[in-house]
């Protein structure tokens, strides 16, 4: 059997906000397929998508604790010393580059790949993917573990109920096409 926690992974915000992709993200770290991390800055800037998305304080504050606890060893410290030094696209990215390369992380999970060029990240060791490939390998790498983690989210899912085709419909929505048809056909 495989087993990958030996994964660390940076989550990029823009694969924490939507909550069907970070929901499936968080079932595979809590069932040990890899190691999640993140920064305060990341965390900041999930808090803005949300309150731009009209979320209530107490809801944003619920979902953030919820993570921090479930997670405490993910949140990622003394990283701010690198941002300036790294050259990327967008400079804003540079504070999840620093954080990678701070925790020794194997890949960025981002939705954004322009912006993680791959010969520079190569250069600390790293990669980046996207969600739906990111959750593809995993799976991949481990199958039962990956579907008792998936059946999970779905036994646990409440507001609305939804069982197993409709999650993985609303994944396949998401832009996470090729992670619902590869649990879709271990079901």
């Amino acid at each position: 059997m495989t087993h990958s926690v030996r994964f660390t992974c940076v989550l990029d915000t823009n694969v924490i906000y939507p909550i069907d992709i970070r929901d499936l993200l968080f079932w595979f770290a809590s069932y040990d397929l890899f190691t999640p991390k993140w920064t305060k800055h990341i965390f900041l800037e999930w808090e803005n998508v949300m309150k731009h998305k009209g979320i209530p304080d107490e809801e944003i504050k619920k979902r953030l604790n919820k993570a921090q606890l479930a997670f405490p060893d993910a949140l990622v410290d003394n990283y701010e010393s690198l941002v300036d030094s790294l050259v990327l696209p967008d400079e804003k990215d540079r504070h999840v580059l620093a954080a990678a390369i701070k925790t020794n992380a194997n890949i960025v999970v981002t939705n954004n790949l322009k912006d993680f060029p791959e010969t520079y990240l190569a250069s600390f060791g790293l990669s980046a993917k996207n969600a739906d490939d990111f959750i593809t390998d995993t799976i991949d790498l481990n199958n039962d573990i990956a579907l008792e983690a998936f059946r999970a989210l779905v036994m646990n899912r409440s507001n609305p109920n939804l069982d197993e085709f409709e999650i993985l419909e609303r994944f396949r929505k998401n832009g996470l096409i090729d992670s619902a048809n590869y649990l879709h056909s271990l079901l």
